[in-house]
């Protein structure tokens, strides 16, 4: 039996899978070529993207109460996971070797901050189901990333179960989650609500923008 939304929602993510070129540090990583400064730098630029995300969702869920209520829970599940992912990144911060006073004057790359830019537009403009089909898809490939680095990072760093959490946190697959895209994607194409081909372009934009965060991370010496 065919399920339209569950369908959709893999052949989007297929689609939009980005190409293994556009991620130059992440390979660099599971060598243990990175540099600890260039690791610092993840993690000070994820010290700004976790929040921003986080209040991007939450934005999302109060709108979709309104225009797509089953794609609340995903929202809200998202808002509080990168919750969560904030906790736990505090110990890779420490473990980069980042004092406090480093990480409040540290300025963030413009090419590192494009995604979370582009997430709080979504969460402004977007509808809320075409989010969904669009962030599905990109989740995919950031999650392989992390599952990457968590085990570089003990292999090559030394690092310690509590530095590795934020990585572990975002490498292991959610079935719920999935479950929620699932009906949230369902119920907008049974409204008409989704725009498959607005999201895929919104899909694409995450990618790109994506690209460009470790792109902007490659370049560090």
């Amino acid at each position: 039996m065919t399920h339209p939304a569950r369908d959709l929602l893999t052949t989007t993510t297929a689609e939009l899978a980005p190409d293994p070129q556009s991620n130059p540090l992440v390979p660099r990583i599971a060598r243990g070529e990175a540099s600890r400064s260039t690791l610092a730098a993840l993690a000070l630029e994820q010290s700004w993207v976790i929040p921003a995300d986080r209040r991007a969702f939450l934005h999302l869920a109060e709108r979709s109460a309104v225009t797509d209520p089953e794609a609340v829970a995903y929202f809200t599940t998202l808002a509080e996971g990168e919750a969560l992912a904030g906790e736990r990144l505090d110990a890779f911060v420490r473990a980069c070797g980042v004092d406090e006073a480093e990480a409040a004057s540290y300025e963030p790359l413009p090419g590192c901050q494009a995604y979370p830019a582009y997430v709080a537009w979504l969460a402004l403009n977007a509808s809320p189901a075409d989010v969904v089909l669009a962030l599905t898809a990109n989740f995919s490939a950031w999650g392989g990333y992390c599952a990457t680095i968590a085990e570089a990072l003990r292999a090559h760093y030394g690092f310690t179960e509590q530095a590795c959490a934020f990585f572990d946190f975002f490498a292991e697959p959610s079935a719920q989650l999935d479950e929620m895209a699932t009906a949230a994607v369902q119920a907008a194409l049974e409204a008409g609500r989704l725009d498959e081909k607005r999201a895929h372009e919104h899909g694409r934009l995450l990618q790109v923008y994506e690209a460009s965060f470790w792109s902007t991370l490659g370049q560090l010496t």
